[in-house]
C-alpha cells in the first residue's frame, strides 16, 4: 500500500485529504493515471508528484510504505 496525500485545491477536487492505494510496484505515471479515472477533474490540474519528501518524475517506482503528496500549481509574488 501506498498513502496518497491531496493538498489545497486537489483536496477540494478529490474531496479528501488521503487515502491508501494497493499501488506498490507501479510508476508514478501509472499512479497519475489511475488518480484521472478516479477523479477524472484532475486531468485538467498541473500537478506535481513528491514520493517520501522528494519530486518524482513519472517512470519513479513506487514501492509499498511509499508517501506520494499531490502538489498544486504554487505562483509566487
Amino acid at each position: 500500500m501506498i498513502t496518497v496525500h491531496y493538498f489545497a485545491g486537489i483536496r477540494e477536487l478529490t474531496g479528501t485529504a488521503t487515502e491508501e492505494l494497493s499501488l506498490s510496484g507501479k510508476t508514478v505515471g501509472q499512479l497519475k493515471e489511475e488518480l484521472i479515472k478516479k477523479y477524472p477533474s484532475l486531468q485538467e490540474s498541473s500537478i506535481q508528484f513528491a514520493v517520501n519528501e522528494e519530486y518524482a518524475l513519472p517512470a519513479e517506482l513506487l514501492a509499498a510504505g511509499d508517501v506520494v503528496a499531490l502538489i498544486p500549481p504554487v505562483s509566487g509574488g
